[in-house]
């Protein structure tokens, strides 16, 4: 009988995951125990994920320079992918305008609904934390985040995942093994090649228990919804922030098809693991690890493109946050503070969210956190701030889910993108966790 497709058993860990959360947000203690019995076995998952990503991206980085054989190339590699990065976030941002200026998702709302939602989350912790984040984030001067690419304890880097930091270290490693010369860098380069396998090897064995993590975090997260009174008012300007997701991700598919001449449809088979992956943790650094096993070994594109255009866009590339980013903000002015709603205030609005979207973190929520400072940008009144977020606050989880599956979508386009810039697209080579098992069992 032939096997199951990784992206079919995932997507059946999902489903039966949202079923059993749901059955058991009916049942007495049944929330409780979700929580406890279920909900680690998706933690443990996100940790593996996690503990890997670190290693995957130096030992992938440091390998791909030094097989570069040129600095120049490294040069054009990062100019080319900085510059589609931000041309895909200019789109997402225009999109995400365009549609909430159309649909108007914000005005009529009633103002029982507006009241509810404003004593229902005004104080709720998790707004109180992202305004307190985004103020962090204000204060710390306008060349905090260039600051914050030069490491000073590359430990301590690793320990935190600062994904920025980690990228620069590598990239510093890799050019100065090209600078000793091959004779004296092949230890070095072997060994980082060495340990690129291992880690990717691990990838294969986490994904192995990735369909019942599915199951627990999808659990886990329905059991979170106790008010669907709110999440269907709000039901509207959830639509736009998805159709919006939806088009962005069409406008990929494009890309892929023009460009590089592959098969859409092709393209989101083989990404679509890590795709469902970034749905059910809403964590683009979590599903890195993932992502770049699917554009190396089932998209074709080279170790040294992929390990540099994938680690940068997982953090400075945002799409679907930045395309979120102008749908929530416009849609906060269209409730509670319609003389907002200048063109100047827009063109702002895209500035600061393209911006903003280098800026943002790659861990759940953290849209929230840059949309702060968006508003604050078209001199938002600083009072109604608590308000504006708590209007969307119940539908951010999901919302977030969805957006970090176009951000991991817009990272591995890129990533083919300029590999066939530089012609480093190959014929796809996978590989299965058991390739070498029958020698060692």
């Amino acid at each position: 009988m032939k096997k199951l497709a990784l992206h079919w058993k995932i997507i059946i860990g999902m489903v039966l995951g949202i079923v059993f959360g749901f059955i058991m947000n009916s049942v007495d203690g049944g929330k409780l125990f979700t929580s406890n019995w279920i909900a680690p076995f998706g933690k443990i998952f996100i940790n593996l994920l996690k503990l890997i990503a670190v290693p995957l991206i130096l030992a992938s980085l440091i390998k791909g320079v030094s097989d570069l054989k040129d600095i120049s190339k490294i040069k054009k590699m990062g100019l080319r992918t900085i510059g589609i990065y931000i041309a895909t976030t200019l789109v997402a941002i225009v999109i995400g305008l365009s549609i909430v200026n159309i649909v108007k998702p914000g005005t009529g709302m009633p103002k029982d609904t507006i009241e509810k939602i404003k004593m229902k989350y005004e104080n709720d912790a998790g707004v109180v934390d992202k305004l307190n984040k985004a103020n962090a984030t204000k204060d710390a001067g306008p060349l905090q985040p260039l600051v914050d690419i030069f490491p000073s304890n590359i430990f301590q880097s690793f320990a935190d995942a600062s994904m920025l930091q980690v990228i620069f270290f590598a990239l510093f490693v890799g050019i100065c093994l090209l600078l000793i010369g091959e004779k004296k860098a092949k230890p070095m380069v072997d060994f980082f090649d060495s340990l690129n396998e291992v880690i990717m090897k691990m990838v294969d064995l986490i994904m192995l228990f990735a369909p019942y993590a599915v199951f627990a975090l999808m659990a886990n997260v329905i059991i979170a919804f106790d008010d669907t009174e709110i999440l269907l008012k709000l039901l509207f300007y959830a639509l736009c922030v998805v159709g919006g997701l939806i088009l962005m991700i069409c406008f990929y598919l494009v890309l892929v098809s023009f460009y590089t001449k592959k098969s859409p449809l092709w393209f989101l088979k083989q990404l679509s693991p890590a795709q469902l992956l970034a749905f059910s943790t809403s964590s683009s650094a979590a599903t890195l690890p993932v992502t770049m096993e699917r554009v190396e070994e089932h998209l074709g594109v080279d170790k040294e493109v992929s390990g540099f255009v994938l680690p940068v866009g997982a953090t400075v590339n945002m799409d679907g946050t930045s395309l979120y980013q102008g749908i929530a903000a416009v849609f906060i002015m269209q409730v509670i503070w319609p003389e907002g709603l200048t063109f100047t205030n827009q063109i702002v609005i895209i500035l600061t969210a393209l911006l903003a979207s280098i800026g943002s973190a790659a861990v759940p929520s953290a849209g929230m956190v840059m949309l702060v400072i968006v508003l604050e940008s078209i001199g938002f009144p600083a009072e109604l701030l608590p308000i504006g977020l708590a209007l969307i606050f119940a539908v951010d989880r999901p919302l977030d889910m969805c957006r970090t599956v176009v951000n991991v979508t817009g990272d591995a386009t890129v990533s083919m993108l300029v590999a066939k810039s530089l012609d480093k697209l190959h014929d796809p080579h996978p590989k299965e966790w058991d390739d070498n098992y029958d020698k060692v069992k």
